[in-house]
């Protein structure tokens, strides 16, 4: 039976260019980045990280504008899967043409990062 073993929380912002991927990704990587997968060797005695499932959530204002691949490219390991739902936030900024701004906002993305793993009963 597949059992949650991990959940991580996130955030990520891009200041100028409004890329809600952009945000998106340093949300998964900010999650990541506190979580150590020692507990999968040395607790469940995994060989191959890839055995384990790693569900991701987006939140951001602009969800049919994230792209799913890029994000999920952030996470090393697992068979990944990513639900990206309207949320997040935008704020304003400072409009700066050689930067990419289309208009003078900041973007968040929010995530979460679950990782799910076979366990017998």
């Amino acid at each position: 039976m597949w059992k949650r073993y991990i959940i991580e929380l996130g955030w990520g912002a891009d200041l100028h260019g409004q890329n809600v991927t952009k945000a998106a990704r340093k949300a998964v990587k900010d999650a990541i980045s506190r979580s150590c997968l020692c507990g999968m060797d040395e607790i469940l005695s995994m060989q191959d990280f890839d055995e384990m499932q790693v569900h991701v959530g987006i939140a951001t204002p602009y969800p049919n504008l994230v792209d799913k691949e890029k994000v999920l490219e952030v996470l090393p390991f697992g068979k990944k899967t990513l639900k990206v739902m309207e949320g997040g936030l935008e704020t304003p900024g400072m409009y700066v043409k050689a930067l990419g701004d289309s208009k003078d906002s900041i973007v968040v993305a929010n995530a979460v990062v679950e990782v799910y793993v076979m366990l017998e009963d």
